[in-house]
């Protein structure tokens, strides 16, 4: 339709109170919390943009399932009815349950991975850089230049650079390339989308040097919707065709199903090779579970199950994506810097342009994700060099290529209303950008410090 107003394509059948801390209230949080948002008790927050990763809201029909969930130990039919659904996604018939998409990236690269390899991405996450990077082997990545310019206005900015993975594998060799990986959408990159012209590309790549390919696909109804919108000739096929094929493109991958599966909770490992499947569910039955439950609950399965269906719906993925596109275009034309276009699930504020006056050493976006909590119990993640940093011997950093902010929209949880709140507290704060102030790290972390650190106000 036509109109401007954003109508969400369901009804609201139960709802949850949220808080209103006081600027004090808020404050005494922070000191608490050492400057850490991850440290804040979510009653002190008023709208909750850490993260989308499990915190969509479920639809009656997944509540449904999750009553008639089979909790049995080994064998549960819940989960049979959840492998037939990924295999019927994806087409790959391995198909392994895990508690999220952590635990299968570490028992992926744990099974692949060492020592003196490489392993190709478009932008490795966070979890996925770290579980790369402890089994000794270098997490590599290489979107494509659009992709490290904010302002840069490119459809598929989350691209691989084929032509940086071609110098890579010449550099080091195939042999010393467990796989290669794409994340779709990019999240580390902004939420952009990669086209399906550059999986095939890469795919290609992977052919002539017999690699596999793997793909994180965390958000891949978000991304086969931006194929819908912006790729040529594909604006006539549905986002499940689409999704199809991006699948049939790929030798395997790892799920969180907290993001396009709309679930609390879960995840999974699928791919093509038997033999590597054995190697990680003997891994899985160490750490998760017995192959049929994976460290889930049969009503967890159930949930996903039902998810991966509902992400496809049209209706839903243009309510999505657009309620986010509507965020990013309140901050653009009030003159805030953001990752343009907006991505999937969430806007990404450039906090290096936004406050030019902080250096990278002293974590730009974190300051500005500080502020924007304290201003309007708004909670965003810094995605920059608190996040990304590389620690020097002699107590530098080498810094994050980009710093952001990101503002991760849960899904069908907020209203229109909830990101017109967000809006004027992005502005307010931009508004005394200049008289923000930097941080120092007083206590970190040598994984995944983000997490965890402790800051101090410069």
């Amino acid at each position: 339709m036509p109109y401007r107003t954003i109508i969400e394509p369901f009804r609201i059948h139960s709802v949850q109170g949220i808080a209103f801390p006081t600027l004090e209230q808020r404050e005494a949080a922070l000191l608490r919390a050492g400057y850490n948002l991850f440290g804040l008790h979510a009653d002190e927050v008023t709208i909750d943009l850490l993260t989308d990763s499990g915190t969509g809201s479920m639809s009656a029909e997944q509540w449904a399932a999750m009553m008639i969930g089979d909790e049995s130990y080994a064998g549960s039919r819940s989960f049979y009815r959840f492998a037939d659904t990924v295999t019927r996604l994806t087409g790959l018939p391995e198909v392994i349950p895990v508690h999220q998409g952590r635990a299968a990236e570490w028992i992926l690269f744990s099974s692949v991975a060492g020592p003196g390899m490489v392993v190709p991405n478009n932008t490795h996450f966070d979890t996925t850089r770290a579980n790369v990077e402890y089994q000794g082997a270098e997490a590599r990545d290489m979107v494509i230049p659009e992709g490290r310019d904010p302002s840069a206005d490119h459809p598929f900015k989350g691209n691989m650079d084929v032509t940086a993975l071609r110098a890579t594998i010449a550099e080091v060799g195939a042999t010393h390339i467990p796989l290669v990986m794409i994340t779709v959408t990019n999240n580390s990159g902004g939420g952009q989308p990669v086209s399906l012209e550059n999986l095939r590309a890469v795919r290609a790549v992977c052919d002539e040097h017999g690699l596999p390919f793997f793909m994180d696909a965390a958000r891949f109804a978000e991304n086969a919707w931006f194929i819908k919108l912006r790729e040529p000739g594909q604006a006539d096929r549905t986002p499940r065709e689409i999704a199809h094929e991006m699948f049939s493109l790929v030798d395997g991958v790892t799920f969180s199903a907290k993001k396009d599966a709309i679930a609390n909770i879960g995840g999974f490992l699928a791919m093509k090779d038997p033999e590597l499947a054995a190697q990680c569910r003997n891994l899985l039955i160490l750490t998760e579970g017995f192959p049929t439950y994976g460290g889930l609950a049969g009503r967890d399965l159930e949930a996903i199950a039902t998810g991966l269906d509902e992400v496809l719906e049209e209706g839903y993925l243009r309510y999505r994506i657009r309620s986010t596109e509507y965020l990013g275009e309140k901050c653009r034309d009030a003159g805030v810097p953001i990752v343009w276009p907006p991505g999937g699930h969430a806007v990404y504020i450039d906090a290096r342009a936004m406050l030019p006056h902080i250096p990278p050493s002293q974590y730009p976006a974190q300051s500005l994700a500080v502020e924007l909590y304290r201003e309007g119990g708004v909670r965003g993640v810094e995605i920059g060099s608190v996040m990304f940093g590389v620690p020097l011997e002699d107590g530098s950093e080498t810094p994050a290529a980009m710093e952001l902010v990101r503002l991760a929209v849960p899904r069908r949880t907020y209203t229109q209303s909830h990101i017109d709140y967000v809006g004027e507290v992005i502005v307010a704060v931009a508004e005394r950008a200049p008289a923000l102030r930097g941080f120092r790290i007083t206590r970190s972390a040598p994984w995944l410090r983000h997490f965890t650190a402790q800051f101090a106000r410069l």
